[in-house]
C-alpha cells in the first residue's frame, strides 16, 4: 500500500523532536459523505485532518505523513499522556456515525483496515494495548468508531487486544480503567471501554462482566 499522499491536507504540524509513535487511532468520520469528510479535513480553517481515510468501498486516501503530526485526536489522554496526537498515527473510516445514520463498517472497508494498520504497525512500535478508539481517548466527547466495529476481527489480525472471554469478577472498576490507560474511571469512561470490548450491551454500568474484560485485558500485557 503506497505512503503517498492522494489528498494532502494542511493541517498537521511537527512532532516533538523526542516524540516516539506509540500508538494507533481509529476513527469515524461522522459525516454524511466521504467527500464532506474529505473536504473538511482538507479545508485550512478546520484543522482537523488524519493521516489516513478509508472509504466504505475500501478506498485509502493518504492525507498527512506519518512523520508529521495530523491533528485528529483533538483533547485526549490514553496511559496518562495528554498529547494523544503526538504520539499516534489516526485513521478515519468513513462512516456517518451516530449522528448521520451509523451504520456496519463494510466488508471492503474492514480488509483495507485490516491491511493498512497492519503496515503501521510494522513501521511504528505501537503496543497492542495502544491500538484504541477516539472514544478511548476522550470517553467524554467521542462516541467512535462505535459499538458496531469489529475490535475483535482487528485482534485476531495482530492489532490491538481482545480478550478471549470474560472473567467475572467486582474489583475497582475506576482503578483497572486508569490501569488499562483510561484518564478516569466514570461512567463516561465505562461506556468508552464498552464501546470498545463490550458493544452488546453499553450502558455505563460497573457491572461484572465489563470487571472480567478489564481484568483479562490487564493480564495480557
Amino acid at each position: 500500500m503506497t505512503l503517498a499522499l492522494t489528498d494532502p491536507s494542511p493541517n498537521f504540524d511537527s512532532r516533538p523532536a523526542d516524540g516516539a509513535v506509540d500508538m494507533l487511532v481509529l476513527h469515524y468520520t461522522g459525516m454524511r459523505s466521504a467527500a464532506d469528510a474529505l473536504d473538511r479535513m482538507c479545508d485550512p480553517a478546520a484543522k482537523v485532518s488524519a493521516h489516513y481515510m478509508i472509504d466504505e468501498d475500501g478506498t485509502v486516501r493518504a492525507l498527512v505523513d506519518e512523520s508529521m503530526r495530523a491533528w485528529h485526536a483533538g483533547v485526549a489522554s490514553w496511559r496518562g499522556h495528554a498529547d494523544v496526537n503526538a504520539r499516534s498515527i489516526g485513521i478515519e473510516l468513513v462512516n456517518p456515525g451516530h449522528e448521520f445514520g451509523y451504520r456496519p463498517f463494510p466488508e471492503a472497508q474492514m480488509a483495507t483496515l485490516v491491511g493498512l494498520a497492519q503496515e503501521v504497525l510494522v513501521r511504528h512500535d505501537i503496543p497492542a494495548r495502544n491500538v484504541v478508539g477516539h472514544a478511548d481517548v476522550a470517553p467524554a466527547r467521542k462516541e467512535d468508531p462505535g459499538e458496531l466495529f469489529d475490535w475483535r476481527r482487528l485482534a485476531e489480525s495482530g492489532i490491538g487486544l481482545w480478550p478471549d472471554a470474560p472473567r467475572l469478577g467486582d474489583g475497582e472498576l475506576g482503578e483497572l480503567l486508569r490501569r488499562y490507560g483510561y484518564a478516569s474511571g466514570d461512567a463516561a469512561a465505562v461506556r468508552a471501554f464498552q464501546r470498545h470490548f463490550r458493544p452488546a450491551r453499553v450502558d455505563g454500568r460497573g457491572d461484572a462482566e465489563t470487571a472480567g474484560l478489564l481484568r483479562r485485558l490487564l493480564a495480557m500485557i
